[in-house]
C-alpha cells in the first residue's frame, strides 16, 4: 500500500512539474516597434532586454515568460531622436526606466502556435494583453515570435503637443523574437 501511494504521488508530481527554464540568448533576441509618423512607417528597437522563459512543449499551460526592457535603450536610428523619446513627454526614463511584461496564461492554439495572456507595465500604467505567438525549433534553440498592438496614449507616451495622433499615430505594433535553449 505504501509503495502504491508513493508511485501515485511520484506520478502526480511528474504531471504537475513546472516547465523547463530556458537560457535566453540576448544577442539573438529582440523587441522592436513600428508606428506611423505623419503617415510614414517608422521602425525602432530596444537594444537591452532581459527575458525569462519556462517552456513545456507537451503542456504549454505550464509555461510562463517575462520580459524586462530598458527604455533608455530605445533606438530610433538617430541619437537626437532617441534622446528625445527618453524625456518626460515620451518614456520619462528618469522616473520609469523599465517596461515589463509577465505572462499570466499560456495555452496551445494549434501546431507551433500559442496564445499568451499577460500584463504589460509601461510608464506607471498597466494593461492586460492577449496575443498569438509562434514557436519553432531552430537547431538547439526554441524561437518565440509574435507581435501585439498597443495604444501609446493609454500609457501617456507622447504627452502635451504629442497627443496629436495626426503627427504620431496612437497605434504602435510591438514585435518580438525571443531565442532560447
Amino acid at each position: 500500500m505504501i509503495a502504491k501511494s508513493a508511485l501515485v504521488a511520484a506520478t502526480l508530481f511528474a504531471c504537475n512539474a513546472l516547465a523547463t527554464p530556458l537560457k535566453v540568448d540576448p544577442a539573438k533576441s529582440g523587441v522592436g516597434v513600428t508606428f506611423k509618423q505623419m503617415g510614414v512607417a517608422v521602425d525602432a528597437k530596444f537594444n537591452k532586454l532581459v527575458a525569462q522563459v519556462e517552456y513545456d512543449a507537451a503542456k504549454p499551460e505550464n509555461s510562463k515568460a517575462s520580459v524586462e526592457i530598458d527604455l533608455a535603450s530605445f533606438d530610433l536610428g538617430d541619437p537626437d531622436y532617441s534622446s528625445e523619446v527618453r524625456k518626460k513627454e515620451w518614456f520619462h526614463v528618469a522616473q520609469f526606466p523599465k517596461a515589463t511584461f509577465s505572462s499570466t496564461k499560456i495555452r496551445a492554439a494549434g501546431p507551433g502556435k500559442l496564445e499568451v495572456t499577460g500584463k504589460l507595465n509601461l510608464k506607471g500604467k498597466s494593461t492586460d494583453l492577449q496575443f498569438p505567438l509562434s514557436v519553432k525549433k531552430e537547431g538547439a534553440f526554441q524561437v518565440f515570435e509574435g507581435s501585439v498592438p498597443i495604444k501609446r496614449l493609454v500609457f501617456g507616451i507622447g504627452d502635451g503637443e504629442w497627443k496629436d495622433t495626426s503627427v504620431v499615430a496612437d497605434e504602435v505594433m510591438i514585435k518580438f523574437r525571443i531565442v532560447a535553449q
